[in-house]
């Protein structure tokens, strides 16, 4: 369920995504497999777990 959201409203777009903590990751949603997140930030890929995800939204 959460998958077809996430995909739906955020595949191909520039997001920032919480994880708890002081970091935020960011960068345009580039897949979303296995429940892992990829994140391209200028060439540079971020895979988030989606299971540590605590909030997410648009940039």
């Amino acid at each position: 369920m959460i998958q077809s959201f996430i995909v739906e409203h955020y595949l191909n777009k520039a997001i920032q995504v919480y994880c708890g903590g002081p970091e935020i990751f960011g960068g345009t949603l580039e897949t979303y497999d296995d429940n892992i997140l990829t994140l391209n930030n200028e060439g540079k890929l971020t895979h988030v777990v989606i299971d540590k995800i605590i909030a997410l939204w648009a940039q």
